[in-house]
């Protein structure tokens, strides 16, 4: 190193060799997860640096998530997190045990979604969600205008809740996941089809008014309602979601 050169702090130098060769263990596998690491005077012995360099390396694996300290017990190993990127493709989803399943997963996102969306929406949101209510109706005799129009309505329901986790997940899911695919739309023809439709936007209209009234529980239960009926129309036969 040059004289120029700037240095680092020598404690800091110690942490980042404790904390990259505890690291290291763990990710290999010398700490399982559960495990309990050694004391700090043990690490201190191990690693020949002070109290201070062990509890600050302790703490930096703490945030990052590797290992959780418990006053009188010790410091443990967690399970790492998984590296892959929770996603769900659109061409993943094709059977209906698969829809089914879905949907189940579907009913424990949407039913808090619809109960947060009815304490925190704004008047704009509202506003977004009566819009695609409206497209919704506007499209009984669009299949295609519906899979969009239901997508939405869902979504802007997801925004609501005023936390963005919800709206990203949904919209993650894209509407040929989130409705039924056009050609179930298409597979119920007259009456029967406007029979079915009406109940949808009846459903549909029961989740919009507990929201626009500030009701939580009947937001939430009329979520779960329309879930659970898309569920067993899909068992039974042509849904739309």
């Amino acid at each position: 190193m040059s004289p120029d050169s700037p240095r680092r702090p020598l404690g800091a130098s110690l942490t980042d060799g404790v904390v990259d060769r505890l690291t290291g263990r763990i990710v290999d596998g010398g700490f399982a997860p559960g495990d309990k690491l050694p004391s700090e005077g043990e690490l201190m012995e191990q690693f020949a640096v002070s109290r201070t360099v062990v509890r600050e390396a302790l703490s930096r694996l703490q945030a990052a998530g590797l290992v959780e300290t418990y006053r009188g017990r010790g410091t443990f190993v967690l399970a790492r997190p998984s590296e892959e990127v929770f996603s769900i493709e659109a061409g993943s989803v094709r059977t209906v045990p698969e829809r089914l399943e879905l949907l189940d997963f579907r009913i424990a996102v949407e039913v808090e979604a619809a109960s947060l969306a009815a304490q925190r929406r704004t008047p704009e949101q509202l506003d977004a969600i009566a819009r695609a209510l409206d497209l919704f109706r506007a499209s009984r005799s669009k299949p295609s205008g519906a899979v969009d129009a239901d997508f939405r309505f869902h979504t802007a329901i997801a925004a609501a809740a005023s936390n963005r986790y919800y709206a990203e997940l949904l919209t993650s899911l894209g509407p040929t996941i989130i409705a039924m695919p056009q050609t179930r739309l298409r597979a119920a023809e007259g009456p029967e089809r406007d029979a079915h439709f009406d109940r949808v936007t009846y459903e549909h209209e029961s989740i919009y008014a507990a929201i626009e009234r500030g009701d939580p529980a009947g937001a939430a239960a009329a979520v779960r309602t329309h879930l659970a009926n898309s569920r067993q129309r899909l068992a039974l036969g042509p849904d739309l979601g």
